[in-house]
């Protein structure tokens, strides 16, 4: 019997992969560029102020509504073609990303100015699900961990790199409006350069596998949402590996948008952004950005042959484990070398235990319901995190030092541990 090959250089040898890795990472370049912009222009910018409530009710006008379009995601790309999908969604949010930098530019804040941010994170959520689902029309089965691996932890860092480069700018030019505004129109360029890179796929190459020819009107739509959901929940619960996937990932990110929500109001509040190694303020949460970056590369390397040796179900164990030990340093010390420190090893955690999900999911759901299943997934994955901010909201101080927060959420991580543990001991 042929060996079976399922490394990362496999996997690239494969031009239909290569493309499909191209337009992630230049779209993903983009979304860190655009991603920095809004950051500085909420949290940063000397014309505006943010307390911790301020902070959660921004990030919840952006994912939780942004979150609902997961369902409609879902189900058209099962019914569309997804190399239509990422082709059209990156020129629209090209054009998205030029009416938030018009709103930055006029000073515009409150509804007008999260509405536009809230469209080009709808749009983004299209192109994320149909990379994924596409993903295994580019790559065998055997090979669907390290391509995950590389293709997720790649697009990861191309994300920190469009963001550490808006950051470098930013400190060279005006950082006030016109210089978040400028910053935000950027991000333009690399949306439609991934246009024309997935352009160059035959319009059906990465699926759906059947496609409905007739568009639907926009009230079957509707309907088709909420029946394509429950079977979508249905065919999940059926597959209690795929189910256990998506209640680790979903807990995972509850403690993480804890963490996260603790990082900003630290590097906002309480970290000097004066000289040293480790500082404070847009270019200290750039060093814990970055960390994690370092964090998600190193998961793309170890967990493939980590799986291979372990298994999914140990090594997902081991990694929530480690989210909880990497929570007990920043009880001991609130400094920013701590906070870098942590982000590199919750950067690993959250890309190992997203890699193991995303193959899970691919493994284990059948092709005409893995639209669905990863809108879902998209959905579970920004709602929890937007219910930990808002729960971080009422507990953290405006300095975001509090030994309590962070002993809670290690103790979270514990809990996920354990519910998967018994969720997956059966199979």
């Amino acid at each position: 019997m042929p060996e079976v090959r399922t490394s990362v250089g496999h996997v690239l040898r494969r031009p239909d992969f290569r493309r499909l890795l191209a337009t992630r990472l230049l779209a993903q370049f983009g979304d860190g560029v655009f991603q920095a912009a809004l950051a500085g222009t909420v949290l940063f910018n000397p014309q505006r102020a943010a307390d911790p409530v301020d902070i959660a009710a921004g990030f919840a006008i952006l994912l939780l509504p942004y979150s609902l379009v997961g369902p409609f995601a879902g189900v058209w790309l099962d019914r569309w073609s997804r190399r239509q999908v990422l082709l059209r969604a990156n020129v629209v949010r090209a054009a998205l990303v030029a009416v938030v930098g018009a709103l930055i530019l006029g000073g515009v804040e409150g509804a007008a100015f999260y509405t536009a941010g809230l469209a080009v994170f709808s749009v983004n959520r299209f192109v994320l699900s149909a990379l994924s689902a596409g993903l295994p029309h580019t790559v065998g089965a055997p090979s669907l961990v390290p391509a995950n691996a590389l293709s997720t932890t790649a697009g990861g860092v191309s994300t920190v790199a469009g963001g550490a480069a808006a950051i470098l700018l930013l400190e060279g030019i005006d950082a006030a409006n016109a210089g978040y505004a400028g910053m935000a129109l950027a991000s333009a360029l690399p949306y439609l350069a991934a246009s024309a890179v997935v352009a160059g796929f035959p319009r059906a190459h990465l699926g759906p596998d059947h496609m409905v020819a007739v568009r639907p009107s926009a009230r079957e739509s509707a309907r088709d949402t909420v029946l394509g959901m429950v079977a979508g929940a249905r065919h999940v619960a059926a597959r209690p590996p795929a189910a256990a996937a998506l209640l680790a990932i979903g807990l995972h990110r509850f403690c993480y948008g804890v963490f996260t929500l603790t990082t900003l109001l630290l590097y906002r509040n309480t970290f000097e952004a004066g000289g040293g190694l480790f500082r404070g303020g847009i270019l200290g949460l750039g060093q814990v950005v970055a960390a994690a970056a370092l964090g998600t590369l190193v998961a793309a390397v170890v967990t493939p042959a980590v799986v291979r040796r372990i298994g999914t179900r140990r090594w997902v164990l081991l990694l929530l484990t480690g989210g909880a030990v990497a929570q007990v340093a920043i009880v001991l010390s609130f400094v920013p070398a701590t906070v870098v420190l942590v982000g590199v090893l919750l950067g690993f955690v959250a890309q190992a235990v997203k890699i193991c999900v995303d193959a899970t999911l691919q493994e284990t759901v059948e092709d005409d319901y893995r639209g669905r299943v990863f809108s879902v997934y998209d959905t579970l994955f920004n709602m929890t995190f937007v219910i930990a901010l808002v729960v971080g909201a009422g507990t953290l101080p405006e300095s975001g030092v509090s030994s309590a927060v962070p002993a809670a959420v290690a103790l979270g991580y514990l809990v996920a541990a354990v519910t998967y543990a018994r969720t997956t001991r059966r199979h």
